[in-house]
């Protein structure tokens, strides 16, 4: 592993717990949908036939769906336990490539913000809205650009002034020089 791929590595995988939960608890509440959903259709199909059993030595004839009902139960049971935990390892590192991703924008927009135009937004290689990241790096840069251009026509502006200009236009653009450099980190 390189070492840039050691600093983006993310020891913490609930970034934004809100949206993970909720992620997961609707891949859940689906999941519990369709185990519903396949055992009314099996007991509203089977509720027309009739199934034989021995229970304790004697013949019972009974509706096949109540028959049937407390192994549907347990199998679903240990079915949504088993399929719930994978769904919510398998949602966390999904939501987890979304969330993470989220939050380093978020985070980068406030600097940028702030006027740090240096910064550039990375991902690892694997993370969704590479895209976005890609245009907001360009976004920075083109800023980046024009302000520091500004920056350097008002110093320009300055130098070009003359051994004798007007001392209220020289402390205009000196103060000028000092707004770029306090507001802006270029």
């Amino acid at each position: 592993m390189t070492q840039e791929e050691q600093r983006y590595k993310r020891r913490n995988y609930f970034i934004k717990k809100e949206f993970q939960a909720k992620f997961i608890l609707k891949f859940c509440l689906i999941l519990l949908g369709g185990i519903v959903l396949s055992t009314g259709l099996l007991l509203a199909l089977s509720r027309d036939t009739l199934t034989t059993s021995f229970d304790h030595s004697r013949l019972v004839v009974q509706n096949t769906g109540m028959a049937l009902l407390p192994s549907i139960i347990y199998t679903n049971l240990i079915t949504l336990g088993l399929i719930t935990l994978a769904a919510i390892v398998v949602t966390l590192f999904a939501s987890h490539k979304i969330a993470g991703p989220m939050f380093r924008i978020e985070k980068e927009l406030k600097s940028l913000g702030a006027g740090k135009l240096d910064r550039q937004i990375s991902f690892r290689q694997n993370d969704q809205a590479v895209e976005i990241a890609e245009s907001l790096n360009e976004m920075t840069k083109k800023l980046h650009e024009k302000v520091l251009g500004l920056r350097s026509e008002t110093e320009q502006i300055l130098e070009s002034a003359g051994d004798d200009p007007p001392s209220e236009t020289i402390s205009r653009l000196k103060e000028l020089l000092k707004k770029f450099d306090s507001k802006f980190k270029l």
